[in-house]
């Protein structure tokens, strides 16, 4: 399993064509940034059931030197998405107008990332060409994907009377088949009207004032002055002083926490040398300790009561990692659930590297498409809680929990690396899997990926809270898991459930290597 390599730059989607769209911006003399950009709109055209326009995106840009950068572009609950407006439901629907009450941030983060790029280099490429490729899937179609066909098939009871969805998904009334040509006509019209209008006017512009009127024909809880008021926002990263480097990842509302919380806890135990077993146990057992950080602690930044950075301090870490029983496994409760997302890395010749994340939260997010846009809106407000006492309880204004994190790292000896994974409760732990792998037991960059993984909760597809294991572990490292206490349910090879995940590592000669996930339909793309 040989990662690819090259000299120019990298690449890393889980849709090829994504892949591609970078490495063209790239060969052209565009930055990370700017090929991520391209990125970005293709694989909102080529994955629509794992992202959208419609959706929210988190940047961790790490330049050659100096600080990263982190960007949120995550939207908050509507003007109308009122505890009182949704009655005596008991909780927020995951399907229809009334899931979809969050506005999408991820184009406001595409215009605010292009500006970084802008002041980084000091040149910039034509927006219509960044979008160029997209535009061309859109209107003249593009294949569909064995993971989008699946999707569709499997969700179509839930999905088939929600405004839009049958119109713009379905063909004569039956989900495409794997192979097929699917055309996306109105979604290429307004990303042809963004490419000539400028990004900001999905917000403020002709755009946002059609995408306000289907809002309202449909019953949503965002108003056009709702759009008006977004805006993508730089924060700071959170930061892990690791035994191997540094490692980043972003605060909340996400649970970039738990991403950091768990290599911090691992840091601290012998995982050098441990076998699968060991390995599994001892990061599924510093994966509860972190999601307990989560749940107790994460909502929208501005209505924390703890500072998080404090929470990955030595003393923080050191006191959970002495919590970790070698030879038992802790009682565990239940995850937060699936999250259908795309990770995606660019480095490029300068050193600039880019982690990436965008998603709609559930597959095809709520289902709704707006009249006359091709766009999809997101569910992520689904996360949120209709009981007022609750952390994540729904309020006007306020951000969602979300699952999305972006990793990086800068590593002692010299190399930089971007990772990640789409995959709700998954994501932390296989961006630990594959760190841990990778950074300190020495396996190759690829084998990282490639290699069997595990879950603890829900993640793409799966309905429950056990430890699940890809079918190649052996049965000796699935009876040892039982012995230590684990509830252990075992999974087919190669299972979608576990995540598309990718990786880009530069190394300090210069030479560029990235990994893809054969669990997707993606590349590893470089020059």
């Amino acid at each position: 399993m040989q990662s690819n390599i090259s000299t120019h730059g990298m690449a890393v989607a889980p849709h090829h064509l994504a892949s591609q769209s970078a490495l063209a911006v790239l060969r052209e003399g565009g930055s990370a940034i700017e090929a991520m950009v391209a990125a970005a709109a293709t694989i909102a055209v080529v994955y629509p059931h794992m992202n959208s326009i419609g959706g929210d995106g988190f940047w961790l840009i790490v330049p050659p030197e100096g600080e990263p950068i982190a960007i949120d572009a995550s939207g908050a609950a509507g003007s109308l998405a009122t505890l009182a407006a949704y009655g005596d439901v008991r909780q927020i629907p995951h399907r229809g107008p009334r899931s979809a009450l969050t506005v999408a941030g991820t184009v406001s983060g595409w215009d605010e990332a292009l500006r970084v790029s802008h002041s980084l280099t000091g040149k910039a490429l034509p927006l219509p060409r960044l979008l160029a490729d997209a535009i061309g899937y859109a209107r003249d179609g593009a294949p569909v994907t064995h993971s989008q066909a699946l999707a569709t098939v499997g969700k179509l009871a839930e999905l088939r009377d929600v405004p839009g969805f049958a119109d713009t998904y379905l063909i004569n009334g039956e989900p495409p088949a794997a192979g097929s040509l699917f055309r996306q006509p109105a979604l290429a019209a307004t990303l042809q009207q963004l490419a000539e209008e400028g990004l900001d006017s999905f917000y403020r512009g002709p755009l946002a004032q059609r995408l306000a009127r289907g809002m309202a024909q449909f019953g949503m809880p965002v108003t056009q002055e709702d759009l008006q008021q977004h805006r993508a926002r730089h924060v700071t990263p959170l930061h892990l002083r690791h035994s191997h480097g540094d490692v980043w990842n972003l605060a909340p509302p996400t649970q970039g926490l738990v991403s950091l919380a768990i290599l911090g806890i691992t840091d601290r135990l012998a995982m050098a040398q441990a076998d699968d077993a060991a390995t599994i146990h001892r990061i599924v057992e510093a994966t509860k300790l972190a999601f307990s950080l989560r749940d107790s602690h994460i909502t929208d930044p501005r209505h924390l009561k703890t500072d998080m950075q404090s929470l990955l301090s030595e003393a923080a870490l050191q006191g959970l990692a002495e919590q970790v029983n070698e030879q038992q496994a802790a009682p565990w409760g239940a995850g937060k659930g699936p999250g259908d997302t795309v990770w995606m890395g660019v480095m490029d010749s300068s050193g600039l590297a880019v982690s990436f994340i965008q998603s709609i939260y559930h597959e095809f997010g709520s289902g709704v498409v707006l009249p006359d846009t091709g766009i999809v809106w997101q569910n992520r407000g689904a996360s949120f809680s209709l009981t007022p006492s609750h952390l994540l309880a729904l309020a006007p204004g306020k951000q969602p929990f979300h699952t999305l994190n972006p990793a990086a790292a800068r590593l002692n000896d010299g190399r930089v690396m971007v990772y990640g994974s789409m995959g709700g409760d998954g994501q932390p732990q296989t961006q630990a899997a594959i760190f841990t792998r990778y950074v300190m037991q020495g396996v190759p960059l690829q084998e990282s990926i490639s290699r069997p993984r595990w879950l603890l909760g829900r993640t793409w597809g799966q309905s429950s809270d056990a430890l699940k294991l890809e079918g190649r572990f052996s049965a000796q490292t699935l009876d040892r898991l039982r012995q230590l206490g684990h509830e252990v349910e075992q999974l087919a090879d190669f299972t979608e459930a576990m995540g598309h995940a990718g990786a880009i590592v530069r190394h300090p000669a210069g030479l560029f290597e990235g990994a893809f996930d054969p669990r997707s339909n993606g590349a590893a793309a470089g020059f």
